[in-house]
């Protein structure tokens, strides 16, 4: 009956309702409003912040946590996934002891007044902090809603209220879109107010602006100017600058000898010039060091001590030997000055920082100095072989002065071959030679060869070598002094006239012509495509390009004219440079690195014609626009491996914790880099029979001696890659430090040494395509992406196809694409010695290749299957034998050039055709040591094609720092959740602890990470948040209550103590866990 019908359908319509009233389900509010008075007996309802913080006090942590951690066992994908990621916050809050309920704000915290300012205008009107408008709000809505509860108001006006303070809360903590709300825009302006997170976040945030970068007082800054006078630890400090640097200590000199009664007199005499204040200026000066920094500093030369001596006028001087370091340039560059205060800072600039003290550069230990262009050029002229000064027959003198003598009076001139007593015997020289021998230390050997560039560079190497810093020093101020003194005497200058035709050249590009001719013809016939057609006539003028180049190098080599004293001497411009200004300018690039077919057949001597120019150009702008935008990501990627290896330091060194590893001279046959150099300054894993023992030093001699001998094909050194100590960097896996040249000392950053070595020549490749303005041939643009690349571990660009069986390789074509079958090899057994490990697999299970198949303790590196077969194992080996399995197919695209020919053995990883290849493909099917291997040869060679050197230990830090972190699979009994990305070192650490307390150990993989990721991972949360996602850093490291031990450089800089390295390292332990909670709580209780 109708009755019944109404009763069901009521029955429904309220089951529905009372269906609907779960706890903690979300209900719309016209459903609310439509639910029966009598509900609210059985059900209650609230919403915003009250409701959320009454549902928090109710949760209790264990049985909460024991609930998902049942659910998460029967989860699949998706649901698993947001599973564990509550499981991860949960366990962590739970392990950290915070209450759920105080994630909710009940009272809101007003920061002091001074960090909100508030500023009068002219005019009247004010100006002030964001922060206030978001806090005005807070407040006014606040009040208005205590009101309107006092008055009773209705229901709605109340919620409306209520949710107006919500979001002017939010807005106050975090005003930005992301948030999902509505950005908060100043009063009439498009402009998003800036909320406290702001305040937080990027370079402008108070992380970076203001706890890792300070204004300094006692600075100043001014252009500089050579101070050719100079000594190589002096610079010259304007008069006035000095005074207003010094200004404290005139005052305090005044004072101490009563030139004044109190500090204003004092102040007032300076301030009238009185000529006692300069006395009371030379007299604090004296000893006194200065710091002298050139922006942007890419490396630690950019800051460097010297001695201030007074000049007039408001320019700084610089010595012109040092300029280098800063990479700075007299065309009116400008440079800061610091006055370290106390006696430590003072101490520690002039024993560590003084110019003299960085002779040589950190990155490469090649010396530092700028022997260049005059220095080069006076030096040459003295020692070349002129042609115009030879005789035929040596002039003999009995002694030095009695040739000076014949100079003076015009008999001889400094290149004609005499015979002298100079040094201690009679000898065939020139009088150039003799007066050069003269400013090298009195027991060095004579040196009969030609000044050129690079010899300067090995004398003064050698000098260093055997004299140390100081006598260097010395010796590179007489070398300048003795350069400057006859590069005026040569009165070198240059005209166009000094370029000189050759008939030669028309000859060169008559035949690149006809061989252009004859590409062109072929593809008009059909014989060509069109990309053969282009690249043929690009290396067909490369070829020409080669040609004229190689003919000029002949040419100039017998030439005597200004030029081919500057080229031939290294002073200035190269072949290439003459080549453009007397022959012809070549193949030119356009904006996207394509080279351009048609050649410039003229040089800038003759002109270009209309066409020629046009062509030109587009070459030039390529070079400035390369320049701006390469310099922002090379600043980039520095800040980035700064970020990432600052934690990284020297430790005093555990015996036999390294297990080598091992260069091959193959390896840098491939690179540009020679064998020894690689060898040089590391200490040996093993012998090298008939050259080192092992455990020693390998020196130049030694390394010379290894590279000579064929029959050495690969030695094993401690290196930083190989050493088991994962807190620090033993001193004998480091090596020499470049920069002294001996042993690295104790608690030396050597991590940011290493990030400042790797990324200041990545600034000098993108600054240097400027100079060769779209010349085509080899540059950064290249580069500098591809070091990104791979040290951010990312997929790359032109990726190569690699095999993931092991086998032999069969190819055939299809169409437009390449078959490549590999066949693995079957019936083949492999004996793999277990060194301690654990294994980690079952005895007769199948395993793939790449597959964890041994552990080692104590951070060995793990064992990886070498092909897909089944475990068989001793004690001592693991058996593998391989699977017959089926051949695996590759499709390649016929555009691809394959690297593997039909019958060739291949294994798991090697490449099949040319590009680069995937890190975390590699890894898996190679395993960690070869991923290693492969990034730093492919660094090396990048720097290497740019001329750049970079010593191999700066990138084994990077590429070590890229592998250090895990991830958590099993967390067995110790404070980490599964799925934490956490560092080795600390995974190894507990499990130590596991094992001592007889309980099972956490199980981790291994992962590969890029920089920025290990560094958002950071076992720091100051260093963390500071370096990117701010606000995201610190919300987890609250919600998991996590603990900063300070290990690092930054965080210590952020709270403003002194840095734990250097003079500054602790003698002491680190203090653990137990020993800083007991400290906290003293503080707590005073």
């Amino acid at each position: 009956s109708r009755e019944v019908e109404e009763l069901n359908e009521n029955y429904t319509v309220r089951k529905g309702q009372l269906d609907s009233l779960v706890k903690s389900a979300l209900i719309n509010e016209t459903d609310f409003r439509n639910l029966p008075e009598e509900y609210e007996e059985i059900a209650e309802v609230g919403m915003g912040g009250t409701a959320l913080k009454a549902m928090l006090d109710e949760i209790e942590l264990p049985v909460l946590i024991k609930q998902l951690s049942e659910e998460v066992e029967s989860a699949k994908g998706q649901r698993e996934k947001k599973l564990l990621k509550r499981l991860k916050v949960l366990e962590s809050m739970l392990a950290a002891g915070i209450k759920p309920s105080s994630l909710t704000l009940t009272v809101l915290p007003v920061i002091p007044p001074d960090l909100r300012p508030m500023v009068q205008l002219t005019g009247g009107r004010f100006a002030t902090s964001d922060l206030n408008d978001l806090y005005r709000r807070v407040i006014n809505r606040n009040n208005r809603l205590k009101k309107l509860l006092d008055l009773n108001a209705p229901e709605v006006i109340r919620r409306n209220e209520m949710r107006m303070l919500q979001e002017a809360v939010d807005a106050l903590v975090d005003n930005s879109a992301a948030r999902g709300g509505r950005a908060v825009n100043a009063t009439g302006g498009r402009r998003r107010l800036k909320s406290l997170s702001d305040m937080l976040k990027g370079k402008q945030g108070r992380f970076r602006q203001n706890l890792l970068g300070k204004r300094v007082d006692y600075s100043g800054r001014s252009v500089i100017v050579v101070g050719p006078k100079l000594k190589i630890n002096q610079c010259g400090l304007p008069k006035q600058m000095a005074l207003e640097l010094f200004k404290p200590f005139v005052i305090s000199w005044l004072l101490r000898n009563e030139h004044a009664h109190n500090i204003r007199s004092a102040t007032r005499l300076i301030e009238a010039g009185d000529a006692v204040v300069w006395d009371a200026l030379d007299a604090v000066i004296e000893g006194k060091y200065v710091l002298l920094n050139r922006a942007p500093s890419l490396h630690r030369l950019s800051i460097q001590a010297f001695m201030p001596v007074l000049v007039e006028g408001k320019a700084i001087q610089l010595h012109p030997l040092v300029a280098n370091g800063f990479n700075a340039d007299y065309d009116g560059d400008q440079m800061a000055v610091h006055l370290p205060l106390s006696d430590d800072a003072q101490r520690e600039a002039r024993e560590l920082m003084s110019a003299t003290n960085n002779l040589l550069k950190p990155a490469d230990g090649s010396p530092v100095l700028a022997i260049a262009q005059d220095v080069v050029l006076g030096n040459y002229y003295l020692t070349y072989e002129k042609p115009s000064a030879q005789t035929k027959e040596r002039k003999a003198f009995s002694s030095v002065y009695e040739a000076e003598m014949a100079y003076d009076s015009k008999k001889i001139q400094l290149q004609t071959p005499i015979r002298v007593f100079a040094k201690g015997e009679i000898r065939d020289t020139t009088l150039g030679r003799v007066f050069f021998n003269e400013v090298l230390p009195a027991d060095f050997p004579y040196d009969e060869s030609v000044q050129t560039k690079k010899r300067l560079k090995k004398v003064l190497a050698k000098i260093f070598e055997q004299y140390g810093a100081e006598q260097t020093a010395n010796s590179a101020d007489r070398i300048k002094g003795l350069a400057f003194r006859f590069a005026t005497v040569a009165a070198v200058s240059t005209g166009k006239d000094d370029y000189v035709n050759f008939e030669q050249i028309g000859e060169f590009v008559a035949e690149g012509d006809a061989k252009a001719a004859l590409v062109s013809d072929q593809f008009d016939e059909g014989l060509l495509t069109e990309d053969e057609r282009y690249s043929l006539t690009v290396s067909t003028w490369r070829t020409v390009d080669n040609q004229v180049t190689d003919f000029l190098r002949d040419q100039l080599a017998s030439m005597d004219t200004s030029i081919s004293v500057m080229v031939n001497s290294g002073a200035r411009g190269d072949i290439s440079n003459v080549k453009l200004a007397s022959a012809m300018i070549g193949i030119q690039v356009d904006a996207t690195n394509r080279e351009i077919e048609l050649p410039i057949r003229s040089n800038f001597k003759k002109g270009l014609s209309s066409l020629e120019a046009f062509v030109a150009t587009r070459g030039a702008r390529k070079g400035l626009i390369d320049t701006a935008l390469k310099t922002a990501d090379s600043g980039y990627l520095t800040r980035r491996l700064v970020d990432v290896s600052q934690d990284v330091f020297t430790v005093e060194d555990a015996a036999g914790d390294d297990e080598g590893y091992t260069i091959y001279r193959s390896e840098t046959d491939d690179t540009m880099i020679n064998f020894s150099n690689r060898l040089t300054g590391r200490y040996t894993a093993q012998a090298v029979p008939g050259h080192i023992d092992a455990d020693q030093l390998i020196n130049r001699e030694v390394a010379d001696g290894i590279e000579a001998d064929p029959t050495v094909t690969d030695v094993k050194i401690q290196s930083v890659l190989s050493t088991k100590n994962l807190r620090g960097i033993p001193r004998k896996s480091y090596g020499i430090d470049m920069a002294t040249g001996k042993l690295i000392a104790n608690a030396q950053p050597v991590g940011v040494i290493a990030a400042q070595s790797v990324g200041e020549p990545g600034t000098q490749l993108t600054l240097r395509t400027f100079h060769n303005s779209g010349v085509a041939g080899g540059d950064i643009t290249q580069g500098l992406p591809r070091v990104e690349e791979l040290f951010e571990a990312r997929s790359p660009k032109g990726q190569a196809f690699i095999t993931e069986v092991t086998g032999l390789v069969d190819i055939w074509e299809d169409g437009k694409k390449y078959i490549v079958q590999v066949t693995p090899d079957s019936g083949k057994v492999e004996k793999i010695p277990l060194d301690g490990r654990k294994l980690a697999v079952k005895e007769g299970s199948n395993v793939k290749v790449g597959d964890v198949i041994a552990t080692g303790d104590k951070g060995a590196a793990p064992l990886v299957a070498p092909f897909d077969g089944v475990i068989e194992a001793t004690d001592q080996t693991i058996v593998i034998a391989a699977n017959a399995s089926a051949p695996t197919r590759y499709e390649i695209p016929g555009t691809a050039q394959l690297v593997v020919k039909a019958n060739d053995a291949v294994v798991a990883g090697d490449r099949l055709t040319i590009g680069s290849l995937n890190l975390q493909d590699l890894m898996r099917l190679k395993g960690t040591e070869a991923t290693q291997r492969y990034i730093i040869n492919q660094v090396l060679n990048i720097y290497a094609a740019q001329g750049q050197d970079v010593a191999d230990k700066h990138l084994e830090i990077i590429v070590r720092q890229m592998f250090s972190r895990v991830q958590i699979e099993e967390p067995s009994e110790s404070t980490f959740v599964t799925g934490d990305i956490v560092s080795k070192a600390a995974v190894v650490e507990e499990n130590a602890r596991l094992l001592e307390a007889g309980k099972e150990p956490v199980g981790y993989t291994q992962l590969l990470l890029g920089i920025t990721k290990v560094s958002i991972w950071s076992d720091s949360w100051l260093s963390a948040a500071s370096f990117q996602d701010t606000t995201r850093v610190l919300i987890n490291a609250a919600t998991s209550g996590r603990a900063d031990y300070l290990g690092g450089l930054k965080e210590n800089v952020i709270i403003g103590r002194k840095i734990p390295v250097g003079t500054g390292a602790r003698t002491t332990e680190v203090a653990n866990e137990a020993d800083i909670l007991e400290e906290v709580d003293s503080i707590e209780n005073l």
